[in-house]
This record gives structure tokens, C-alpha cells and sequence, in this order.
């Protein structure tokens, strides 16, 4: 692994108290619990913590109430009216940290574990970066590999961009993964908050892509976060195929819609080249469905075609604006 760059102005140039981590949570208070409890062994801190409840109908606000003093940094708690889903808490979270006045901002769902050092690791790469991507470990302690680059005219991820690291310790991305996301406010005033309307999935492949055509952005290698719950996937060796669901599968297709309006308005869409993405899109769903989850459903289909048709009704509403900035 290695040391980040060697530069002796971080200590100058990052505060962690500026910093503040995001965490979008729903119904899951077992593992918002660990995830609290790993951020009160962290060394350094964030200045604050933002926890987005998606209107869980567990014991999640006492929960944080527990910890509320007791992690070493400042607990904003938002309880949403209802599930605004992955994307919503997300663009909630992010204007939340940014009114807030944060530096930097570091997104996370409920199911993962931050390592003690994760944010010193981290802030080894912010004098060159400005969106930064950690690794993570995966449920079993396997190394996770996340697709960091995309194809904008296709509207997918590469399958075969090298999983490994040169000596440089990161590698160029044009994605983003809200699982570990570490961007600074500049960036996000320049490209405006997550679109709440993908409800789930594409939200953070679209944010990341946003980022990368105003300044660099990287994936380093550095482990920094450690997933909590086990999820049946496929194991490829350096790729893992995880098991979806039916809601998952129709949001999949039905977002590519909105995608498609995020790359017009980029100047990135092909139409014919966009078409085939999507088809390459229903295929691995439903290898998905043979290989991870071992069943071909009525449902499973039926929302992957429903997806798609409510796709196509969403890149043909000529009425559909993207996120503004926040600034300029």
C-alpha cells in the first residue's frame, strides 16, 4: 500500500475540523450503530457528522441520541418525512454539510465501519485533489473493487480498467461512488447537489462524472472504509457481481432516462452508442439474476422492462432540467 504523496504542507492545508462525514440511513440501527461507534475511534475526527434518517420506523433517532456527545464530533440529525431513497438522503446530507460551511465533505451509507485512520489517509491527497475516492474492504475482508471509470457516450462502467495501482498510488476516475465519496465545496458549488430524483442507483456514477469534467479526480490507494453486512455476490476475482433486488432492477433501467439528459446537457450523449449501453445495462441484470441470485422471476423481468419503458418516457420529457450549481 502506499504512504500517499509526500507533501509537508497537509498538516497546513487540512483541518479536520472542517471536514464533515454524511451518513444516509434507513431501518438499519444495528449497523448505524457500529458505524457510530467506529467514528468515536477515529483519529482525527470530522467536526461534524451528519446522519440523514430516511424516515426509519426502527429505533434509529434514539440511536443517535445515544451517541450524541460521545463521538468526538458534532451530531446533525435529520429525520426526512419520507424514504427519499439513497439519492435523496444524499442531496439532502450534502446541502446539509455545505450550509454547515464544510471543507470537505465525506458521504457513506449505514453499513459500513470507518478505519481509525481513515480521514488522516485521506487528507494526505486534498493539496491535489479535490474528489477523492478511498478503497474499501469488503465484508470478508477482501479487497473491493469498485469500477472507477465510465464510458459517457455508452453511459456504463469499464469493465476491464485495471484493478491494480502504479506507483503514483492513484488512479484518474470519471465516476463516483457515494460509498466513500471525499469532495471538497468548491467542487460541489460548481456542480450543484446530487439528484434526488434518481431515487436510488446512477445517482453517484452521474455526481462523480459532473466532478470529473470541472478537475481531476482520483481513486487512491488507501483503505479507508470496511463493509458491515454481507451481501451474495458473484466472485470474478478482482470484480464482484453483487445479488440486486426487484426495486433495484427497475430503478436501474428507469434512471438511464435521467442520465441521458445529465450527458446531453454535457455535450456527451450518442444516441445509438447510449441504446447499446442500455441493452449491455439489461444483460447484466440478467446475468444478475442466473449467477448471483441463481432465479429468473416474473418480477425481475417485469421490472427491468418497466424500468426501462419509464426510462424512455423521462429522456423524451424535453421539460427535464438538471441540478443547478450553487454558486456563480
Amino acid at each position: 500500500m502506499t504512504e500517499g504523496p509526500k507533501d509537508t504542507t497537509v498538516a497546513q492545508e487540512f483541518d479536520p475540523r472542517t471536514s464533515t462525514i454524511v451518513i444516509v440511513t434507513f431501518n438499519r440501527s444495528h449497523l448505524l450503530t457500529r458505524l457510530l461507534a467506529s467514528i468515536s475511534t477515529m483519529d482525527p475526527k470530522p467536526g461534524h457528522v451528519v446522519v440523514i434518517d430516511n424516515a426509519s420506523t426502527d429505533d434509529t433517532t434514539d440511536i443517535v441520541a445515544g451517541f450524541d456527545g460521545k463521538i468526538g464530533a458534532e451530531i446533525v440529525y435529520r429525520r426526512l418525512d419520507t424514504n427519499t431513497g439513497g439519492s435523496g438522503g444524499f442531496s439532502e446530507g450534502m446541502r446539509t454539510a455545505y450550509d454547515l460551511g464544510s471543507e470537505w465533505i465525506w458521504l457513506m451509507d449505514d453499513d459500513v465501519e470507518v478505519v481509525p485512520d481513515g480521514l488522516s489517509r485521506l487528507s494526505a491527497w486534498t493539496p491535489r485533489f479535490r474528489h477523492i475516492q478511498g478503497r474499501r474492504y469488503d465484508y470478508d475482508g477482501s479487497e473491493f473493487y469498485w469500477q472507477y471509470r465510465v464510458s459517457p457516450s455508452l453511459g456504463i462502467p469499464i469493465p476491464f480498467a485495471p484493478a491494480g495501482f502504479d506507483d503514483s498510488g492513484y488512479r484518474e476516475m470519471n465516476s463516483g461512488c457515494f460509498e466513500g465519496m471525499f469532495i471538497h465545496r468548491d467542487l460541489v458549488a460548481k456542480i450543484g447537489l446530487p439528484d434526488p430524483r434518481f431515487f436510488i442507483y446512477w445517482d453517484d456514477t452521474v455526481y462523480g462524472y459532473l466532478a470529473s469534467r470541472h478537475e481531476p479526480c482520483v481513486i487512491v490507494n488507501e483503505f479507508v472504509l470496511r463493509r458491515t453486512r454481507e451481501i451474495k455476490q458473484w466472485d470474478m476475482g478482482t470484480r464482484h457481481l453483487n445479488a440486486s433486488s426487484d426495486m433495484y432492477r427497475y430503478y436501474i433501467m428507469r434512471n438511464r432516462g435521467i442520465m441521458r439528459h445529465y450527458y446531453a446537457a454535457n455535450g456527451d450523449y450518442r444516441p445509438l452508442a447510449f441504446a447499446l449501453g442500455t441493452a449491455a445495462t439489461f444483460v447484466k441484470e440478467m446475468i444478475r439474476l442466473a449467477f448471483v441470485e441463481r432465479k429468473i422471476t416474473k418480477t425481475g423481468w417485469s421490472n427491468l422492462w418497466r424500468g426501462m419503458r419509464d426510462g424512455w418516457q423521462i429522456s423524451r420529457n424535453r421539460d427535464f432540467g438538471i441540478m443547478p450549481p450553487l454558486a456563480g
